[in-house]
């Protein structure tokens, strides 16, 4: 039976860029892969799909609890689904809620956690779901914040900012590769060749050159912009907004950063991500 490689991250932190890496990876196409064939290699875990096998019912019907019960053994069905480790898209904080973990370990090979400055995490989360900043950050802040059950997707359970970094990163191990999302744009091939690296793939460099090279921002946007992407939401212009770090300073107030600051300090300071002076 296969078991998952996870590729987890709090929401806007690089996830898709990481899963377009990896299809261009794999497939290794003269141009760069379709981003909306991504679930031929990476499935989103949160799909309810690979839940209507275990409750039947229209989604309306689901309640949290009941997502929380199928969820072990959804995220089973799915590692079983494929003879190979497959890998999966999350955004859950790795949590034990109303009885049942949000990740099952029985059926984890490994993880891959993107992480990135949560100041601007804000900026691009709040486009994402058509909300203000201060409503974002309000999100970012709300302990154990989880979303609704939607028709595509479930409940998903993040917490805040700091509880699900923590949750995945608090204690290391050699089955877990944490990526920066700041490091990813400064040198992009190196941190994706040290993900290859964990991965135990015996790529050349010219193959994980290609890939960096067909899975850029300005490949991907243009992609967007000719074919539509499956994961943009209403809310938004484009998925693919801005692809940069320190957007935040343009943006955010000063009481803004301060709220960000002084309600996730400790994780922005082991990931090096406290603006001076705080």
């Amino acid at each position: 039976m296969g078991q998952i490689i996870w590729i987890a991250s709090y929401p806007k932190s690089g996830n898709t860029w990481t899963r377009a890496f990896l299809h261009n990876l794999f497939r290794d196409p003269k141009t760069s892969f379709n981003i909306n064939d991504m679930t031929l290699l990476t499935a989103n875990e949160a799909a309810n799909a690979h839940y209507r096998d275990l409750d039947p019912r229209s989604w309306e019907e689901w309640s949290n609890e009941d997502v929380a019960a199928m969820r072990p053994r959804a995220q089973a069905i799915l590692a079983a689904s494929r003879p190979h480790t497959i890998f999966a898209k999350t955004h859950l904080a790795v949590l034990h809620l109303r009885g049942h973990p949000t990740i099952n370990m029985n059926v984890t090979a490994a993880a891959v956690y993107l992480i990135r400055n949560p100041l601007d995490v804000t900026v691009s989360f709040a486009d994402h779901q058509g909300l203000t900043i201060d409503q974002q950050i309000e999100v970012l802040n709300l302990k154990n914040y989880e979303t609704p059950n939607g028709p595509t997707l479930v409940n998903e359970p993040m917490g805040t900012w700091s509880q699900h970094v923590e949750s995945w990163t608090a204690r290391p191990n050699p089955g877990l590769h944490v990526m920066r999302y700041e490091d990813m744009l400064v040198n992009p091939v190196k941190s994706f060749g040290s993900l290859v690296k964990f991965l135990r793939l015996d790529t050349p460099r010219s193959r994980i050159e290609r890939a960096v090279k067909n899975s850029s921002f300005k490949v991907l946007r243009k992609q967007e912009e000719l074919h539509g992407f499956s994961e943009r939401t209403v809310a938004q212009k484009n998925f693919f907004r801005s692809g940069k770090s320190g957007q935040w300073k343009d943006v955010l107030t000063d009481e803004q950063v301060a709220k960000v600051c002084e309600a996730h300090h400790d994780q922005m300071a082991r990931f090096g991500y406290l603006p001076e002076g705080y």
